[in-house]
């Protein structure tokens, strides 16, 4: 029985050796039918980074109230266009008892005020259509002028002397410059008391209107009514953040305000992204992109780069430069904001060049020099060095040392 497994195992390597020498002398057989061949092409290169990032409008308007309260009514909804001007939201004011009580005092002091005010100009025209502050300084000018005569007459006798004919004179040429300021203020008087009344009755008028405020919303002479929420420019609708019985705050110096809605020029958007560092350095205003949106398959939107920031980020342990594009209109696609999207920025382009896979060539050790395996014959393959330009990472373009022509060995895992 040991004799037996013997034999057995001896006829199995036998049979095992025979097997590998037939393989190995079928591959050695078959290695030329196994090399791939292949030719340089006619091609356009183009070397690009990519930067990430999502589509915004360039201009985008929060719209706030002016006044607080709670939002009644809603007269649009996301999506809609909307023009300068036209009704967001209206506004119920929810005002304290204590305030409507002051600026319900406030109307009753300045309406007493403004009648009085009114009085006094009505005895001023009186006083001013009688003349009497006029008259009486007249009368003393005539009083003083015959007195001045007579005593002229006097002094002409030799009767009094020259100083005291002039105290008479200087005393009428007093009497007649107060008639003349008695003319003119009497007039000025008048307009005194015309514009007090005036002051009074805009005084009575703003008290009005900060009551009509607090109980309305709106004043009886605004041109717009404060309550009523409008859009401040032409554009779409992107949101609406609030609904209908939500509180608001109004915008002040001290409050940024409650946003009612925020509006949007879709007509103008942009792409912002950002570029690694190592990048940024090949990058400059005007180049162009080509924007990839992952929401709309098949399809890419042409960009122009317009800022490049000057500061980086660190994100995720690399730095990272903001770039802002602009793109261009179109009408065959909606973009709409906030949609992610990636962005290849073009470094350089050649168009119509000789290219060949950049995985076949063969870089010298000792030099800067590459190679291809050109095919000279049925099974032979010469080294032929070639001069290389502008890659994209997978083709590389042939400058010289290669046309369309000639065949070179595919090259597998560095083979």
């Amino acid at each position: 029985m040991n004799k037996g497994c013997l034999i057995g195992f001896g006829l199995f390597l036998l049979i095992a050796t025979a097997g590998l020498v037939y393989y190995f002398q079928t591959k050695d057989g078959n290695s030329d039918e196994k090399i791939e061949l292949t030719k340089a092409t006619i091609d356009n290169i183009i070397k690009k980074t990519v930067a990430t990032g999502s589509i915004k409008p360039r201009k985008e308007i929060s719209i706030k109230p002016q006044v607080s309260g709670i939002v009644d009514q809603l007269y649009v909804e996301a999506g809609a266009i909307v023009k300068k001007g036209q009704k967001i939201a209206r506004i119920k004011l929810v005002p304290s008892q204590v305030n409507i009580n002051n600026a319900q005092s406030s109307v009753q002091l300045a309406n007493i005020r403004y009648k009085d005010a009114q009085r006094e100009l009505e005895r001023q025209r009186g006083v001013f259509s009688q003349k009497l502050d006029v008259e009486n300084a007249k009368i003393n000018f005539e009083n003083a002028q015959k007195e001045e005569e007579r005593q002229k007459a006097l002094f002409n006798e030799g009767v009094i002397s020259e100083v005291e004919y002039n105290r008479f004179s200087l005393d009428m040429n007093l009497r007649k410059a107060q008639l003349e300021n008695a003319k003119i203020s009497s007039s000025n008087v008048l307009k005194q008391f015309e514009t007090e009344v005036d002051i009074r009755k805009q005084e009575l008028e703003a008290a009005k209107d900060n009551l009509a405020l607090l109980r309305e919303g709106a004043t009886k002479n605004s041109k717009q009514v404060s309550n009523i929420v409008v859009s401040t420019v032409n554009g779409m609708v992107l949101d609406i953040p609030i609904e209908e019985g939500s509180s608001v705050i109004e915008r002040n110096n001290f409050n940024e305000g409650t946003n009612i809605a925020s509006v949007a020029d879709m007509n103008s958007l942009i792409f912002e992204g950002n570029v690694d560092e190592s990048d940024v350095g090949k990058l400059k205003e005007g180049m162009s992109l080509e924007l990839t949106v992952g929401a709309i398959e098949n399809e890419t939107f042409d960009a122009t780069l317009e800022y490049i920031a000057p500061k980086g980020v660190i994100e995720e342990g690399t730095v990272k430069f903001e770039v802002r594009a602009a793109i261009k209109p179109t009408n065959e696609t909606f973009l709409r904001a906030g949609y992610s999207a990636s962005g290849d920025i073009i470094l350089s382009r050649k168009d119509s060049v000789i290219v060949i896979n950049e995985r076949d060539l063969i870089a010298s050790k000792d030099s800067d020099s590459t190679f291809v395996q050109l095919k000279v014959g049925d099974n032979d393959f010469k080294k032929t060095q070639v001069q290389i330009g502008l890659s994209d990472g997978i083709l590389v373009e042939v400058t010289n040392g290669l046309d369309t022509t000639q065949q070179i060995k595919v090259l597998k895992n560095g083979g």
